[in-house]
């Protein structure tokens, strides 16, 4: 997908900040790399993968469009960590700090589309959107991104339905940007500009919670988000040490002291345990996650017919 022309705004989302705290101090540089040596490795996920989150289409405006990409039950499906047989874990932002002066960005602008009742960042490959369960090719979310802080984010809403857009940080209670987002070929947003130190952000639908993007917010290009099957590489970096940081949603970052040798190339793995999830209190969800044992022919809700709840 080309970049998008930025001729106006449009989506529906809440972006949500919440307090990574990591100092931010200067000012990065694009500088000749001398003798540049790269990090690779692999992310894992350690223990039971985490259950589905389902949403029942029927509680959301424009349900009968935003069924396309339900579970054929009435259900949306939010499968938040995707991981291969041997554990490789996608969607994990390896990012190295403290790069002060290197190669310049390879993109990008914050700009996102909006289709199918989901946000995609514009440069996300098809093999990233689709995958199989049981033989049926099925749509997936395109949970994590990287941002960059004090810039315009632009979405483009390819939907034939309204969204509106909100950026909290719900840790103080700010609603920092809210934005009306008609059917339109415009694009629509504002400046992202989280406090200082912001590290971690959320987009959300304010009309569809299940639309949902995480992202993480660099100062540097020194950055990589895992594919299919975990692994990652950085290239480029200026001979030293450093602090590297590897995230996922709902996981604790893990940090670790990488030496980059000259013309040389070191290897880190990062192992994350799902025993350790913490969600954000505002995704507690005591109903409607899918455990090891739900068959796709049972009703999450205990009922009968499609759309019924009990209460």
């Amino acid at each position: 997908m080309k970049p998008i022309e930025k001729t106006g705004w449009l989506c529906v989302c809440v972006i949500v900040a919440l307090a990574l705290r990591v100092p931010i101090g200067f000012a990065y540089e694009v500088a000749e790399v001398q003798q540049g040596g790269s990090i690779v490795g692999k992310a894992t996920l350690l223990g039971p993968i985490p259950e589905p989150r389902a949403f029942p289409i029927v509680l959301y405006a424009f349900g009968e469009y935003c069924k396309r990409i339900s579970d054929g039950n009435g259900h949306v499906l939010l499968r938040e960590f995707n991981v291969e047989a041997d554990g490789g874990l996608q969607d994990v932002v390896v990012a190295v700090q403290g790069v002060e002066r290197g190669k310049p960005f390879r993109y990008f602008n914050n700009e996102f589309v909006a289709v199918n009742c989901m946000f995609h960042p514009y440069n996300v490959p098809e093999d990233e959107q689709f995958q199989k369960h049981d033989g049926k090719l099925s749509h997936v979310h395109p949970l994590v991104t990287v941002l960059r802080n004090h810039r315009p984010l632009y979405v483009l809403n390819q939907d034939p339905i309204t969204h509106n857009g909100q950026i909290y940080q719900p840790e103080r209670g700010n609603r920092v940007l809210n934005f009306s987002l008609p059917v339109s070929k415009d694009l629509h947003g504002g400046d992202m500009d989280l406090e200082k130190g912001i590290r971690i952000a959320q987009m959300i639908c304010g009309m569809h919670e299940f639309m949902q993007t995480w992202a993480w917010i660099v100062d540097n290009p020194y950055f990589a988000k895992t594919p299919k099957g975990g692994n990652f590489s950085i290239d480029r970096l200026p001979p030293g040490t450093y602090r590297v940081i590897a995230w996922h949603p709902h996981m604790t970052p893990i940090e670790k002291i990488v030496t980059v040798p000259p013309n040389g190339t070191v290897s880190v793995d990062f192992e994350f345990d799902s025993r350790q999830v913490v969600r954000p209190i505002y995704e507690t969800q005591e109903e409607f996650r899918i455990g090891p044992g739900y068959h796709p022919t049972e009703h999450l809700m205990g009922c009968d017919e499609t759309y019924c709840v009990h209460r």
